[in-house]
């Protein structure tokens, strides 16, 4: 299998239910004649403070290539996609690396989900990928105005890995940042998970 852009364009919204003002005319779709209200704009989720997001695979292999040369490889363990807002930090950065190692995905001796990567001594393969933050709400091109700055997302990647290696005890790979790259991978289950705070 092989993987060059990971479109995504659903997002769940919550918002305030509370009504700014009651308007005088009746909405003829309520019950017993309630009046209806003005509905405030919902932000998309894009233009708010946002943690950093991770895409993750459970694999049995994946590796990464730039130009035909494989530059990150692991066995059985997590494929991690990782995109990185304007508005992050090292703090979500940290929390997000905690959250990656601590994720019981893996099939204990009955079967289920319940082990970790520190559990079953897996190893994790980090790979960029702004695209995470794709807009596609308006036209047939994606918007990524949501995402950070090539050098915040360089610093907060290498960051992610760094404590990702650190708490796994093991060196941590990854693809190459503002590469093309080709990521192959075979996902054990298949399992896929979003991951944001």
């Amino acid at each position: 299998m092989s993987l060059r852009v990971l479109p995504f364009n659903a997002f769940i919204l919550l918002h305030s239910e509370t009504p700014q003002r009651a308007v005088s005319t009746f909405c003829p779709k309520t019950n017993g004649g309630n009046p209806s209200y003005p509905q405030r704009p919902t932000p998309h989720p894009l233009t708010l403070p946002h943690p950093v997001i991770a895409l993750i695979q459970r694999v049995s292999e994946a590796s990464v290539a730039v130009d035909g040369e494989t530059v990150g490889a692991i066995g059985a363990g997590l494929l991690v996609l990782l995109g990185v807002h304007q508005a992050d930090t090292e703090a979500e950065a940290g929390w997000l690396a905690g959250k990656v190692s601590r994720l019981r995905v893996f099939r204990d001796g009955e079967g289920r989900m319940n082990r970790s990567l520190l559990d079953t001594d897996g190893e994790a393969l980090v790979v960029s990928q702004f695209t995470l933050y794709g807009d596609t709400r308006k036209g047939n091109r994606p918007s990524y105005v949501a995402a950070a700055p090539p050098e915040k997302a360089e610093a907060l990647y290498a960051y992610f890995a760094e404590q990702l290696s650190s708490l796994l005890e093991k060196p941590v790979p990854t693809g190459v940042f503002g590469a093309m790259m080709d990521v192959r991978l075979v996902n054990d289950g298949p399992v896929t998970l979003w991951i944001e705070k």
